[in-house]
């Protein structure tokens, strides 16, 4: 995963792939819609938990009805005494309080289970999508879309639906039920409707707009503080602990000024709607005393009027700050989409294609090859050479020959722009691409290792590996001796990225977890190019074991190392200039390979 620390300027960060704020669209919808697919497995718990929401929003509406009955007991025009209608109240609060759970810990079930299976989906498709998509994308933008934006969609599934609906619900069942106590009232109660509705429609617009913007500035942040973070030697080798708070700080100004204008908005448009709500509460009550003063109402009718109208007025200040928080849901639902949208180079639902038979005669033809990102800067210029099975090549060259890139293209992380690479005789797309990439193991030169047990990492090759296969492999590696001296021996914590151990001794379980890959090809990335004398000795040790009887395309600037390849390839600017043994190609006078010695002799003697 490349990463790109100062690559973006702040409004490239604002206008990245994470998506600049946008109106909802029928597509953004769409997205949502497919998103929410996740719960059918789960569909019946959803239903059950529906409802169970009808019942708790039934017994809510009951309320006022009942507590206006008490006033006709007051009144004297009731049947029922004041502690009957009271027991009543009570069971009903009960059944709510019953019902209410009941809804919530359903629903909760579901979310939890439904977003569980779109983090699982979504992971599987970022680990599955090709290279040049994840070098276009910086990890913490990736791992927000598994946090922050599923984490959205499930708030919205535990409990926005579930409020929107039981909002919605008390909204139309109590405006008939207002309707049946008092046409007029409801009438005179609802000209304040419209106001409401087009504030919430202006305010809403944007509200959203700034909460979007706010939301996609937090993960700008988030993306500053991870890559420090794993970058942090760095950092700290250059002093610029005080640059990198600057520059957390800066971003973090921005998602607090972008959040105070949502809230600015959003305090605005609640004050509104508590004034207009209020507002039109008093102008019933003035209303309905004058009905009442005229005998066409009761006060226990007005009474029960003022309850369902306060209920009502609720649901509508409700619906507000669901509709800003759907919105949300829609944005991180779309981001999610062109996440899940990509195409895949590697289909997990599908069985493992059985191992290549593969002897390891691997052929360049005239490759060209260009970066997608950098499509004008030609990379490889028709590079062609052939590599016998188990024979030992080398690639030297400066630094940006192509080297790198011309074992990049055989593991296939790039297609080459034109020509052909053949392994036995085959083009490499024939192979399917686990088999391809099953019979090559890499050594890098910075050894990434994965926050576990030594034991964990060098099964990393072989998952089913048995414990003593791994020990074998870590024997045969120079790597057995070192792990024994640790109290935890193979059950050793290596600690994040392999902090705990050495450069060699990292070196040393990247090897045998090759040998316990056990490949066909195998490429040596610099493997021995950051170590001391010592370590050296013992990690070549453990690289000739590893060659024995396979391909390898070793990559190296220490020459030293490659004396005993069988062709040495020269590189310059994408194309083989010089090719030969070690004492070949030092005898070509003023040769390339000549140079690169004679620089390596001179830089030797200065220290």
């Amino acid at each position: 995963m490349a990463k790109r620390r100062f690559g973006r300027t702040n409004d490239d960060s604002e206008e990245s792939a994470m998506g600049a704020p946008k109106k909802i669209s029928w597509s953004g919808l769409k997205k949502t819609l497919q998103i929410f697919r996740y719960t059918l497995p789960y569909k019946g718990y959803f239903i059950v938990g529906f409802i169970f929401l009808i019942l708790s929003t039934g017994t809510s509406l009951a309320f006022p009805k009942l507590v206006g009955s008490i006033i006709e007991v007051i009144e004297g025009k009731s049947t029922y005494t004041i502690n009957e209608i009271t027991s009543f109240l009570v069971v009903i609060l009960v059944f709510q309080a019953i019902f209410s759970f009941l809804r919530i810990y359903l629903f909760s079930r579901v979310s939890e289970w439904a977003m569980a299976d779109v983090r699982r989906d979504v992971y599987s498709k970022i680990i599955t999508l090709p290279i040049p998509f994840l070098e276009q994308r910086r990890v913490g933008e990736l791992t927000s879309r598994i946090t922050s934006d599923v984490t959205q969609l499930q708030d919205v599934l535990s409990f926005t639906i579930a409020e929107f609906f039981r909002q919605i619900a008390t909204l139309v069942v109590g405006i008939a039920l207002i309707s049946i106590t008092s046409w007029k009232l409801t009438l005179f109660m609802l000209a304040t409707f419209p106001v409401m509705v087009v504030s919430a429609m202006v305010f809403g617009r944007y509200i959203r707009r700034l909460s979007k913007k706010a939301q996609d500035e937090l993960a700008a942040a988030n993306v500053i503080a991870e890559e420090t973070l794993q970058s942090v030697n760095v950092v700290k080798a250059f002093t610029n602990e005080r640059l990198e708070v600057k520059r957390y700080q800066t971003a973090l100004e921005r998602v607090v000024e972008n959040a105070l204008k949502a809230a600015t908005f959003r305090g605005g448009f609640v004050s509104f709607i508590i004034f207009a709500l209020f507002g039109g509460i008093v102008g019933v009550i003035w209303y309905g005393a004058n009905l009442v003063q005229a005998g066409e109402l009761s006060i226990a009718d007005l009474f029960t009027f003022v309850l369902y109208t306060t209920f009502i007025g609720g649901a509508m200040g409700g619906l507000g700050d669901m509709y800003a928080q759907i919105n949300k849901t829609i944005g991180a639902s779309e981001r999610l989409g062109e996440i899940m949208g990509e195409r895949p180079e590697i289909n997990l639902a599908e069985p493992d294609p059985a191992p290549a038979n593969a002897i390891g005669q691997i052929t360049y033809d005239q490759v060209e090859f260009s970066y997608p990102s950098r499509a004008d800067v030609e990379v490889l210029k028709g590079l062609s050479f052939k590599i016998g099975a188990g024979e030992k090549i080398a690639l030297v060259g400066y630094s940006g020959a192509g080297k790198s890139t011309i074992v990049q293209l055989l593991m296939r992380f790039y297609d080459p722009v034109r020509g052909q690479i053949r392994i036995d005789g085959k083009t490499l797309s024939d192979y399917p691409l686990n088999s391809l990439r099953n019979m090559i193991a890499i050594v890098p030169q910075e050894v990434m290792l994965f926050g576990g047990t030594i034991q964990e990492n060098i099964a990393y090759g072989r998952p089913d590996a048995t414990e003593a296969d791994i020990r074998e492999a870590a024997r045969k590696a120079n790597a057995l001796q070192f792990i024994e001296s640790f109290p935890d021996k193979l059950q050793t914590l290596v600690g994040e990225r392999g902090v705990k151990l050495s450069g060699g001794q990292r070196q040393r379980v990247a090897i045998a977890r090759a040998i316990l890959k056990d490949p066909k090809i195998l490429i040596l990335d610099e493997a021995t190019s950051s170590l001391d004398a010592e370590s050296e000795q013992l990690v070549q040790s453990a690289l000739d074991e590893l060659m024995k009887n396979r391909t390898t395309i070793v990559i190296a600037h220490r020459l030293a190392t490659i004396r005993k390849v069988d062709t040495i390839y020269v590189i310059r600017e994408g194309q083989i200039v010089e090719s030969g043994s070690h004492d070949e190609l030092a005898l070509i006078e003023k040769g390339l390979y000549a140079n690169l010695i004679k620089l390596q002799f001179e830089t030797a003697e200065t220290h």
